[in-house]
């Protein structure tokens, strides 16, 4: 399974910071209904046997939904449950060795922050790219803010999809207009939202616009 353009509109990026009772699958579920095209599951405090459970539930939510599942920088648990594919950051293990452990037909996804490490992601067999901060965010401490100029020269280096990434709102996502990219990840935006379902569907319409 490869990734279209198309998937890759409105990607949410879990977090269980906004839980709030609720659990991870019904407001995954909420997100799905809303209009969610594609979905990486981040997990930095679970141990290995919670976070394949989880993940194989959500995994199956997902092929209901026929929406993309992936896991953020754990490769082994994305070989171990089949997952579609996983993105791994500047600091993770470098696309080609995920791709000689993922096999062929996974899709593999690379954060970037300038054009050199975006050419090299693609040569090294990433099928997207995930640019930012975009706009200064809460959810990454370490996430270094790119300016539109850099997204939009990256979006020209590579022909491979681009996505934005970073404190990325329904209000400020105009601003990202013309910048080349080909859809929008977002955690807070969706699952920070009392009503994730409508907060989700008017995303989609504001980055529908623009892309």
């Amino acid at each position: 399974m490869k990734c279209a353009k198309e998937d890759l509109l409105l990607y949410a990026v879990t977090d269980r910071h906004w839980l709030n009772g609720r659990t991870l699958y019904e407001v995954v579920k909420e997100s799905l209904d809303g209009g969610v095209t594609f979905l990486q599951l981040r997990e930095k405090t679970l141990d290995e046997a919670h976070f394949l459970e989880e993940a194989k539930e959500l995994q199956k939510l997902c092929k209901e939904y026929k929406v993309p599942f992936i896991i953020n920088d754990n490769v082994d648990i994305a070989v171990a449950m089949n997952a579609d594919g996983v993105h791994v950051g500047q600091s993770d293990m470098e696309a080609g060795d995920v791709r000689a452990k993922l096999g062929p037909d996974k899709i593999i996804g690379v954060s970037t922050q300038t054009v050199e490490q975006a050419i090299l992601a693609e040569k090294h067999g990433a099928d997207y790219l995930g640019v930012g901060a975009v706009f200064p965010t809460t959810s990454k401490d370490d996430a270094a803010e790119v300016s539109y100029d850099t997204l939009k020269a990256i979006c020209e280096a590579v022909s491979i999809p681009v996505v934005a990434i970073g404190g990325i709102t329904q209000g400020n996502v105009v601003k990202l207009a013309g910048s080349g990219i080909d859809g929008v990840a977002v955690i807070s935006a969706i699952y920070a939202q009392k009503d994730i379902k409508k907060a989700t569907a008017d995303l989609k319409e504001a980055v529908k616009a623009i892309v």
